[in-house]
């Protein structure tokens, strides 16, 4: 699964990565929770753009919004049939940029929190669906899901799940809205390559989503 990541890319590296365009700084975040806003990027007709959303999918048809608490990732396996996904999937796909993602082992008794992340640093493009949703106010709420898979073998010893993270020539593919068939996007679902990623433990700071800071991320000494 993913729980919690890491956002600290600049306008420019998004600029490079994604082709779309920021103007002036974000926010960096070391400890990014469900239920908080987001930095994505969709396919708005014309071209990519990066939007904000709240992590966490709430249907357009659910009576309370809460339901998104519970639905911050989604199953590859699956995404295509359940009632809450099947159309996002198909028309209202995004791209979550990271900097890498937090898991958790458990070790006598405790769980152990883990950083991982590209061995060269390069930036992360998490596979997303997004979908909006009125209150009775007519106010629109837009959120979004992050699609997991099976764990490559560097994951194997903390989760079993990790999240669908795309390779750049295919951030195009995913955000292509005339691409709603799912034998051209499960292809795309494949454990990201183990031997390009690294993880290493971590404080147990990250534990609570209160804090977010570069610690969170520092290397734990042993």
């Amino acid at each position: 699964m993913c729980g919690r990541f890491t956002f600290s890319i600049s306008p420019e590296l998004l600029t490079e990565n994604f082709g779309v365009k920021i103007l002036g700084d974000l926010p960096r975040r070391y400890n990014i929770a469900p239920t908080q806003q987001v930095i994505t990027i969709r396919n708005n007709g014309t071209g990519s753009r990066a939007c904000i959303m709240r992590w966490g999918l709430v249907p357009s048809w659910a009576k309370d919004p809460s339901i998104g608490n519970r639905m911050i990732n989604a199953r590859c396996e699956s995404v295509h049939e359940k009632p809450a996904y099947r159309t996002a999937i198909r028309y209202r796909r995004c791209i979550i940029p990271a900097n890498g993602f937090f898991e958790w082992k458990e070790e006598g008794g405790k769980k152990h929190p883990y950083y991982v992340r590209m061995k060269d640093g390069a930036v992360m493009g998490f596979a997303g669906i997004w979908d909006h949703w009125k209150n009775p106010e007519g106010e629109t709420l837009e959120t979004c899901s992050i699609l997991t898979t099976a764990s490559n073998r560097i994951i194997q010893s903390l989760h079993d799940r990790m999240p669908v993270i795309l390779h750049p020539e295919e951030y195009e593919l995913w955000l292509d809205r005339e691409v709603t068939e799912p034998e051209r996007l499960t292809p795309l679902y494949q454990p990201y390559p183990a031997d390009l990623m690294e993880m290493y433990p971590v404080s147990p700071l990250v534990n609570n989503p209160r804090n977010d800071s570069p610690e969170c991320i520092k290397p734990l000494q042993e």
